[in-house]
């Protein structure tokens, strides 16, 4: 009897724990349920509105910046051009002409000349390109390869962005050396490098042509030094960043840079200190000087974020040399916008704050009679299946959810058994087939694959004929006529024997190059019949077909001759197949190295065999060209090669059931092995 009493008593309190474990959920759910436009509708709408009004702030601030860029590049092309044009208003003025025309020295006038100008050089060469007057005296010959140059000679203006070594510089004076010379600064997220200076200048170079005495032609060639060039990029600055353009404590900057070392710059290492020296963040070096894009994204500049835009500064000779920068301190934005954020954040927890008391005194009601019937589900879960809602006086929706539940509960309890043993029987077929369809996908897969790869090689090869046959008759064409040529001119073509044996060597080359790609196509047509060869002997007979290309390379051939058996192949194959290795082996080696051509009997997989190596101490490949060296069309020889070579060695050593490998390393050389079955 005490048993059962304790037993009663621990199950009500039982009942009251998860009753008041179970009321909080209900009315948690039916709050949800009331304040569903305010939880849940209104903060999407607020973080949707946030999120647009946040990434149209974003786009335009890099918008702007994108802007301050090109108003920047605009400044940089007028000075080139403005440079341009002062040089070649002095080259045409009265005073230039009547100074050369009297055969007076040139050099004072070109000096008064260059500092009323604010050049850093300015000097006179002829139409051969020699200096013959300088505004400061030379220490040597400048360059005259610069494309501005070039293109002055032949009567055509030109200014352009280009870099002078610590040479050029030098020739012009000691003063340009130390002003262009830049010690470097450690700067986060920039790339690793081992370099302490920079030597080069950044230079506004512009070229024109004169007219000097006696109707002589010559080229007036100035120049601006932009390294510490402090002036014209607080120009740069003032034009873009105008008092007033950005809100109160934002900074604009502007960047010149040479390489992605800052050599002219309004940003600040710290207060008062410029960052001159500074490097760019490896992301935006890759970016703009590597790929050629313009940055328009915030990035790290220095010490702090900024709103940034970069572009690449290309040379004369269309080289990617430097970047332009224009940009903005990032920090008041960010603070604006949290501000904003947090404003908004407060007004929608104060709404929400007001309206949950609101919904629970209207949902009071609703409570008891869905705890009744939330008790009775946990029970029928935890495994009482004799669980029941009980009568509920209610009439209205709830009740009669509460009689249908009771009904429900009847029928689950019938039903448990039979779902229990049903799930057992399912779950095993289930796995069976599960297995099946795995077995048979998998085949599937392996089947298409090949399907596949089957499809694209007979396009090729009906592609690939066609071309080769359709080249074959302009070829014929070209012999014939070259040969009734020849007749024509008679003992006359002795005058053009190089040009006519440079046509045939062309015409044999395209003729090889026909025959290898029909090879490629329909390889089975020239397999030719099969027959026992040595392999030394074979090596031994295709050492005359490459011996021009030896004598013409220092190239040492070493012959490690240890093969006893034979091998089952057209010989004509096999000669073509280590031909073009060993002419591939001579072209990997322009300064001369060692050939080896070594034999051996090897057994692979139980079968015996024999096994050709040819090795050079070549350039070696990287992974990615090992990878692709067999494909067909592949070829790291752009000028004469067509790629066909190693696939149709492949093919043809395939065929008699032999396989090529490689192994290389960059630097250290490549070495091709054959393996062929032994003859039976």
């Amino acid at each position: 009897m005490q048993h059962d009493v304790a037993s009663n008593r621990q199950l009500a309190m039982s009942n009251t724990t998860e009753q008041h474990a179970i009321r909080p959920s209900v009315r948690f759910r039916l709050l949800a349920i009331a304040l569903f436009p305010t939880l849940v509708a209104m903060p999407l709408l607020l973080g949707i509105a946030t999120y647009r009004w946040n990434s149209n702030l974003n786009a335009a601030l890099v918008s702007k910046a994108s802007g301050d860029l090109t108003i920047a590049r605009q400044y940089l092309a007028r000075i080139l051009a403005t440079t341009q044009e002062k040089a070649a208003a002095f080259a045409a003025s009265t005073r230039f002409r009547d100074a050369e025309q009297s055969g007076a020295p040139l050099d004072g006038l070109l000096e008064e000349t260059r500092t009323a100008l604010g050049f850093d050089f300015l000097y006179l060469m002829d139409d051969n390109l020699r200096p013959i007057a300088s505004a400061r005296p030379l220490t040597g010959s400048p360059r005259a390869d610069w494309p501005v140059v070039t293109a002055a000679r032949k009567d055509r203006p030109l200014a352009s962005i280009d870099v002078f070594d610590s040479g050029d510089l030098a020739v012009f004076g000691p003063d340009l050396v130390q002003r262009a010379h830049i010690k470097l600064v450690a700067t986060p997220n920039a790339v690793a490098t081992d370099r302490s200076e920079e030597t080069r200048g950044l230079v506004v170079h512009a070229a024109t042509p004169v007219t000097l005495a006696g109707g002589h032609r010559g080229v007036l060639v100035a120049g601006q030094l932009l390294n510490n060039n402090l002036d014209f990029i607080d120009t740069i600055n003032e034009l873009v960043y105008r008092e007033g353009s950005l809100p109160e404590g934002s900074r604009g900057t502007a960047t010149i840079f040479l390489d992605d070392v800052r050599i002219s710059t309004n940003v600040r290492l710290f207060e008062g200190l410029r960052a001159v020296g500074t490097r760019a963040s490896a992301s935006v070096r890759s970016a703009v000087l590597d790929r050629g894009e313009t940055w328009r994204d915030r990035a790290f500049v220095v010490n702090d974020w900024f709103i940034s835009a970069y572009e690449p500064i290309t040379d004369s000779f269309g080289k990617r040399v430097g970047m332009l920068y224009a940009g903005f301190l990032e920090a008041p934005f960010v603070e604006d916008r949290q501000r904003t954020l947090l404003i908004i954040a407060a007004a929608f927890l104060a709404v929400a704050a007001l309206s949950i008391p609101i919904f629970l005194r209207w949902a009071g009601a609703i409570f008891q009679p869905l705890e009744r019937m939330t008790k009775a589900i946990g029970r029928v879960e935890a495994g009482d299946f004799d669980a029941r809602t009980g009568a509920v006086t209610t009439g209205d929706e709830i009740g009669r959810v509460a009689t249908q539940l009771d009904r429900l509960l009847d029928l689950l309890q019938q039903r448990d058994r039979q779902l229990r043993g049903w799930n057992e029987d399912l779950n095993t077929r289930v796995a069976e087939r599960t297995h099946e369809l795995e077995a048979a996908n998998r085949q599937l897969e392996a089947t298409m694959r090949q399907l596949v790869m089957s499809e694209k090689l007979a396009a090729i090869g009906e592609i690939t004929a066609g071309v080769a046959h359709e080249i074959n008759n302009p070829i014929a064409v070209m012999q014939g006529n070259l040969e009734v040529v020849r007749a024509l001119m008679g003992s006359k073509a002795a005058l053009a024997e190089a040009e006519f044996r440079l046509l045939d060597e062309q015409i044999q080359r395209m003729s090889q190059i026909v025959m290898r790609l029909l090879q490629f196509a329909k390889p089975e047509e020239y397999a030719g019949y099969v027959e026992r060869h040595a392999a030394d002997d074979v090596i031994a007979d295709c050492m005359p077909l490459i011996r021009h290309l030896l004598n013409n390379a220092s190239i040492d051939v070493v012959r490690e001759g240890g093969a006893r058996r034979t091998v089952l192949m057209n010989r004509t194959a096999l000669q073509q197949v280590l031909v073009n290795l060993m002419i591939n082996a001579i072209h990997a080696m322009p300064d001369g190295g060692r050939l080896i051509l070594r034999t051996r009997d090897e057994d692979r997989e139980g079968c015996a065999g024999v096994a050709i190596d040819v090795t050079d101490t070549g350039v070696g490949m990287s992974e990615d060209v090992k990878a692709r060296i067999f494909d067909a069309f592949f070829t790291t020889k752009q000028q004469s090669g067509t790629g066909l070579g190693l696939s149709i060695s492949q093919e043809l050593v395939a065929r008699q059931g032999g396989t090529i490998s490689v192994e290389s390393e960059t630097g250290k050389g490549t070495t091709f092995t054959i393996w062929l079955p032994e003859a039976t």
